[in-house]
């Protein structure tokens, strides 16, 4: 739910500098990422800026935002672009952003029991991924492809930032994430929930992707960008699987593969 305030219409002004960090909140910038903030309903929203109205109307997709946030009760600010630059730590903003609480991560608990809840439940693991784009990439993939739950290390990966809301066009949004300790344990209390996990690899172990029987419930596990899956990780999966590689260049981009892996999980789940 959103935080609610006094403000009933758009105000002229420029937020508060100086806060502690904790009541600053993050600011979430661009128009489809606000949008899908404001669908989402998960996080308090405490002000946001728009463009200016210019000719006598906004854009659709601007009008739309600004709608939502009178209803929501949000403050408004006409900010400069300058401004919104430096907010946004130079992201593409589009003259729209929003200044919210944290994301709301899930505990763990919560996504192995929507695993023992659902027959076709899908988990994603990112292990120590730390490039935004490709962690954005990724949730917006698993939001599209239905996925229960994502797990994400709390040390050397990328948690849900601005950035990778940006990167995920908002779809981040909808996700339930949760952060853990240790990977391989989190792994195992899936396994023990009912789920085959299959880690994305090259080796002389790894199968093709399209060879691994997806059907029921499944983990899937996709490596950082340099490393790949870290070797405790690539013991606990009960299969290796690989993607097909014809050219010069060994791997494929994080995001790219853990896409293709996740819709082969979904065509096989939903019979083709």
């Amino acid at each position: 739910m959103g935080l609610r305030t006094h403000f009933n219409q758009d105000f002229q002004g420029t937020p508060r500098r100086g806060a502690a960090a904790s009541e600053r909140g993050e600011w979430i910038y661009g128009r489809r990422p606000v949008l899908e903030m404001l669908r989402a309903e998960r996080r308090h929203l405490y002000e946001a800026a728009l463009p200016p109205v210019t000719g006598g109307r906004d854009a659709p997709d601007v009008a739309a935002l600004r709608g939502g946030l009178r209803k929501r009760g949000v403050p408004v600010h006409a900010m400069g672009r300058d401004t919104l630059d430096d907010l946004c730590e130079g992201g593409n903003h589009q003259g729209v952003a929003i200044r919210v609480g944290g994301f709301p991560y899930v505990a763990f608990d919560q996504i192995v029991h929507d695993v023992k809840e659902d027959a076709d439940a899908i988990v994603l693991f990112l292990d120590h991924i730390e490039d935004p784009q490709n962690v954005g990439s990724l949730l917006r993939t698993a939001d599209a492809a239905g996925v229960t739950g994502v797990v994400i290390p709390e040390d050397r990966a990328a948690g849900v930032t601005p950035g990778v809301v940006r990167a995920s066009a908002g779809a981040s949004e909808h996700l339930r994430v949760a952060r853990v300790v240790n990977l391989v344990r989190a792994i195992k209390e899936v396994q023990a929930a009912g789920a085959w996990v299959t880690g994305l690899d090259l080796g002389t172990d790894a199968r093709p992707y399209t060879s691994v029987d997806f059907k029921g419930r499944v983990g899937l596990v996709v490596g950082s960008e340099g490393e790949g899956i870290s070797r405790l990780v690539r013991e606990s999966c009960d299969f290796i699987a690989c993607l097909p590689m014809r050219g010069r260049v060994e791997s494929l981009n994080a995001g790219v593969a853990g896409g293709i892996a996740l819709y082969e999980i979904v065509r096989q789940q939903k019979g083709g």
